[in-house]
């Protein structure tokens, strides 16, 4: 895996996906080490971010890592007309390793063919976000003993959700029976229910979630994403299509996890969070591990 870019969650096999998890866990039980002293990662967000570039230079930090880049394109010189093959090709002189979020579908792959150094994809747009993809299948993992054989419901925007692309295609690999529930407008793209097609597993498809919760292992939900509109009214018209409350966990299965990538607006109601079958808060942390565990495979410390 050294020097290998990450822009696509296929990008790394099964077996190279459970090794960054094998790695994380490592990383979980001795998160502070001196092994990235020698290094410098570059965190390039032309797109806002707090969790993925937070955790990404907070897994950067704890291994003695440096960390240069920019938290938005204002203020750089792409404000000047530069173009994204200079701004790389530039920044990657200056450093081992380049995190970038872009709000280009597409973007990553190609910073990733023109870059000597290598890339990892923090998420192009509505296409993929392979990062988070790796810190949720450690979270089933480390919640559910296992990742075969679960139900796992997917709730909210399927259709711009580049979260829920990434990681449907990851539980592809582990026999999963997919639940998908979403604004007609919303669906799951076709692009993406194929790879469910392909390995011949089961996939439902719903526009109410009760029904869905007590069959569920893992109630994977996300945000109706305003930034993905063009139509304003149309956001506004399905945007509190799906609200998670406490007393819908009631009769849902004693191992059942709430996750969620983050940022949520008003789909899971605060007084879900004291409920044991939480998990996102716990979920984010997870991602400084699987995230330290990955620069480290990449950069060849592991």
């Amino acid at each position: 895996m050294k020097n290998k870019s990450l822009v696509s969650i296929n990008d790394y096999s099964k077996e190279e996906q459970l090794r960054v998890l094998e790695v994380a866990r490592d990383f979980e039980k001795n998160p502070v080490q001196n092994i990235m002293q020698d290094f410098v990662i570059a965190s390039l967000f032309f797109e806002p971010s707090t969790r993925t570039r937070l955790s990404f230079e907070s897994a950067a930090n704890r291994l003695g890592g440096k960390v240069v880049g920019f938290s938005e394109a204002g203020s750089t010189s792409v404000k000047k007309g530069e173009s994204l093959r200079d701004t790389i090709l530039t920044i990657a002189s200056y450093s081992d390793l380049i995190v970038m979020r872009n709000p280009v579908e597409g973007s990553a792959r190609f910073a990733a063919e023109i870059s000597p150094v290598p890339i990892i994809n923090a998420g192009d747009g509505a296409n993929q976000h392979p990062t988070q993809t790796l810190l949720d299948l450690y979270s089933i993992l480390k919640t559910q003993g296992r990742l075969d054989n679960l139900e796992v419901a997917f709730v909210g925007d399927l259709k711009y959700g580049r979260t829920v692309h990434s990681l449907v295609i990851a539980l592809c690999n582990f026999n999963t029976t997919f639940h998908l529930i979403s604004p007609t407008e919303l669906k799951l793209p076709s692009s993406v229910k194929m790879h469910i097609k392909e390995k011949n597993l089961t996939y439902h498809q719903y526009t109410e979630m009760e029904e869905v919760i007590p069959k569920a292992d893992v109630l994977y939900m996300t945000r109706i994403q305003r930034e993905r509109f063009s139509d304003p009214l149309e956001y506004e018209r399905i945007k509190n299509s799906y609200n998670l409350h406490n007393d819908m966990l009631a009769e849902t299965k004693t191992n059942l996890k709430v996750l969620h990538p983050l940022p949520r607006v008003n789909e899971i109601n605060i007084n879900v969070d004291s409920n044991p079958k939480a998990y996102y808060f716990q979920q984010a942390l997870n991602g400084v591990f699987v995230r330290q565990a990955l620069m480290a495979l990449i950069l060849g410390l592991r």
